[in-house]
């Protein structure tokens, strides 16, 4: 079976063909950095990056590309209430960020661009623009002329009679005096007194939203790309402007995919601050509820679905992953005693027809629009019997009574975690270290994560006394940083 999957463009299920043969390049919107990630990042980060490990599962090279938006008004606005500035707001943020997709098992992307770093990319791309007369300065600021783009609208459906509310982004009657038309949007906005600005041949000011993700996608991937993925809010304007401006500008098609994922609610209703119901996935996470068990609840559904949030599903969920993660785990307990060879191969044992046939189910429930419910399904199958069995080790019974059934069930183990891993969940216990039980040493590595992220943060904003004392603070708990090429840092227990 081909995978196939549906594209908002066409409004279709179709069959997956990359541009290239064996490469997927795929671009995902990332995250506005001015404050924690909360629910709403989690399903969409999660979702894709199944997507991603599916296509490497499946044999592709897949170039994943996530931005970050740290310049916007929402960042400016929280600096200038803390009394600080973009930079360190948008710093912190984007560590507390890392470490939240490293507690949630979400690879990091091959590339993470910023629009600070891609100025002259999004500048170079405005000009383009201009040149074509697709778009026009007006006293510093540059706009988009969306009359000039045949089109415009493909992507959500809406009639430009439908778009007054939210196409540009600021509705000040000042800006809107500037525009030759109602609906155009903002490419570049010129600098107001004590806003922080970037120098343009239109004046000192900084891009629009839209204009930034145009240029990261053309300046890291190329003119078109495989997949460009979002979260249904973006469908409309900041899809349906990347569009406009990507193609007047190259007169090809930006992506030939666009996915979307659906949003979550939280008992029923749209999760909001005004409403009380927003969660943040820190709070989450330290509430209790394991990363694996978040995963499995965003799993169980369709991600173009919404996704209702309740304390009834996360704990039905939590009841599920305990299951599963006894089955997974069960090599890691008692493997060596079962006779399991450490590093032996899932071919090397021969599958039988019945796990045969399961992997052929679970590829073709990932092939059926990332169904990951159905996927899911046969994980569950898969685990019965080695549920079963960890319990009983775990009840005291011995793993030499459990002979050739032992023998029988080391091959579906295996496949259990071959496809697990496609899933991003691994088995919790397996992170337990010698002197502390399996939560209290994952939360000890996600906190030395946090500080390192938190170094990290602080040298990006100069602050290199607070990036001194982290380094000796861990240095004392007996953890050695070792910081290596292109800002990555790692850890040893001295």
């Amino acid at each position: 079976m081909t995978l196939r999957l549906t594209n908002t463009l066409s409004r279709r299920c179709e069959p997956f063909e990359p541009l290239e043969p064996g490469k997927v390049t795929i671009y995902c919107c990332g995250v506005t950095v001015y404050d924690l990630c909360h629910l709403g990042h989690a399903r969409s980060y999660i979702v894709w990056d199944v997507l991603r490990r599916y296509l490497l599962w499946s044999g592709y090279a897949v170039t994943f590309v996530q931005n970050f938006t740290d310049i916007d008004d929402k960042i400016l606005k929280r600096a200038e209430e803390e009394g600080s500035s973009m930079a360190v707001v948008s710093e912190r943020n984007i560590a507390a960020f890392q470490a939240d997709m490293g507690a949630l098992h979400i690879l990091p992307p091959d590339r993470m661009p910023r629009a600070t770093r891609s100025l002259d990319a999004i500048r170079g791309l405005i000009g383009e623009l201009e040149a074509k007369g697709a778009a026009y300065s007006a006293d510093g600021d540059v706009y988009f002329a969306v009359m000039r783009q045949a089109g415009y609208g493909k992507l959500s459906g809406r009639t430009l009679e439908d778009q007054q509310e939210g196409a540009s982004g600021r509705t000040k009657e000042a800006e809107e005096a500037r525009k030759r038309h109602p609906f155009d949007f903002a490419l570049w906005k010129g600098a107001k007194p004590g806003e922080p600005s970037f120098p343009s041949p239109w004046g000192p000011g900084r891009p629009g939203w839209h204009i930034e993700c145009s240029a990261m996608v053309r300046e890291e991937l190329g003119t078109t790309i495989d997949i460009h993925l979002g979260g249904a809010d973006l469908i409309f304007p900041h899809h349906e402007n990347e569009i406009a401006q990507s193609e007047a500008a190259s007169g090809q098609p930006l992506a030939r995919w666009w996915l979307h994922n659906g949003m979550v609610n939280v008992g029923g209703e749209k999760m909001s601050k005004s409403l009380g119901n927003f969660t943040t996935i820190r709070a989450l996470l330290e509430s209790g509820v394991s990363p694996m068990t978040l995963r499995l609840f965003v799993l169980q559904a369709h991600y173009r679905k919404p996704l209702d949030f309740t304390a009834e599903a996360l704990a039905a969920a939590a009841t599920g992953w305990k299951g599963l993660d006894a089955a997974l785990g069960l090599g890691e307990r008692h493997g060596a005693a079962l006779g399991w060879g450490a590093d032996r191969e899932l071919a090397s044992l021969g599958a039988s027809e019945a796990l045969d046939e399961a992997r052929g189910r679970f590829a073709a429930a990932m092939d059926d629009d990332l169904n990951t419910s159905a996927a899911v399904a046969v994980l569950f199958e898969l685990a019965r019997p080695l549920r079963a069995l960890a319990n009983r080790l775990e009840r005291g019974g011995s793993e030499t009574e459990a002979g050739g059934e032992a023998a029988d069930l080391e091959p579906r183990w295996r496949l259990l975690m071959e496809l697990a891993g496609v899933l991003g969940l691994e088995a919790e216990a397996a992170n337990a270290s010698a002197d502390g039980t399996p939560a209290e040493a994952e939360a000890a590595e996600t906190a030395i994560q946090q500080r390192i992220e938190e170094r990290r943060a602080a040298k990006a904003a100069k602050d290199f006394a607070t990036a001194d004392r982290i380094r000796a603070e861990l240095a004392a708990e007996g953890i050695e940083l070792i910081d290596r090429p292109g800002g990555v840092t790692d850890w040893v227990r001295s």
